[in-house]
């Protein structure tokens, strides 16, 4: 395999006015296109992540955003993935699900958030994302132009069952939209991506939303890329910025051959 895939995350700063999100995410994407063949947005990218906010600005899909969404891949030709948006369906049910969009704008892939974040860590932080949304039932893997990835949201890349069920069905790499906060970021953000990109051997790509200094939920930020051998390819700061990552494919195989540790696996033992 010989393939270098050109990827670049858009951490941008989320603000009370969806409008204003729309018109950053898409300059924001615009911009990436000029170096980047795969643009990728963060977690709740179109609105403020409060669970008081969540449902009034959940949307059907297709929708007014995933429409944006659609037309940013086809007019600026990137393989977009598109954050994260409160999705409601016909029933009322609200899912935090990701679209993803190929060149054409046509939606090849979608991830309703499996894992529900309800965190209680007394004087710190307290958020109960299952007030709001329903969980999600199922991972898939999309290929798109000989790359295989899957997408996990947020809470999901600390279940380890998960990320090894995307490798073992072929994923080259997991693509992570999420909104760590200041109490979890410092302390697991990095290690959770190095470590689950090690476990598997292959990329991770995690993308978070800039700091907001208004916002009553505070974001941990430093986007990051990481290898399948668990180095950091690029990573951002708290700032809004575009972090840009090579990911040369060959380096799963080579990782994959020197130490097999897929290969290695007993499953009757566990």
């Amino acid at each position: 395999m010989n393939k270098v895939v050109k990827a670049a995350i858009c951490q941008m700063q989320v603000v009370a006015e969806k409008a204003a999100n729309l018109a950053k995410a898409g300059q924001m994407i615009h911009a990436a296109s000029k170096q980047a063949q795969l643009v990728i947005l963060p977690e709740i990218f179109n609105a403020p992540y409060q669970t008081d906010r969540l449902a009034q600005n959940a949307e059907p899909i297709p929708g007014p955003t995933t429409e944006f969404l659609a037309a940013q891949a086809r007019e600026n030709q990137v393989l977009l993935i598109g954050g994260s948006i409160a999705e409601i369906n016909a029933d009322g049910i609200i899912y935090n699900t990701c679209c993803v969009f190929d060149e054409t704008g046509k939606l090849i892939g979608r991830h309703r958030k499996l894992h529900l974040f309800d965190i209680n860590i007394p004087s710190k932080i307290v958020f109960k994302e299952s007030d709001v949304f329903s969980a999600g039932d199922r991972l898939d893997i999309i290929s798109h132009n000989g790359i295989n990835f899957a997408v996990l949201i947020c809470y999901d890349i600390r279940f380890p069952e998960l990320a090894r069920k995307a490798a073992l069905a072929g994923a080259q790499m997991l693509v992570v939209p999420a909104a760590f906060n200041m109490t979890t970021g410092s302390a697991h953000w990095e290690l959770l991506m190095r470590t689950r990109a090690i476990d598997n051997q292959l990329f991770v790509i995690a993308a978070s939303p800039a700091r907001n200094p208004q916002s009553s939920y505070q974001v941990w930020g430093h986007s990051i890329a990481v290898d399948p051998w668990g180095r950091i390819i690029s990573q951002g700061t708290t700032e809004e910025d575009i972090i840009y990552a090579d990911l040369d494919l060959s380096l799963l195989d080579k990782v994959r051959r020197e130490l097999p540790v897929l290969k290695n696996r007993r499953p009757e033992l566990y």
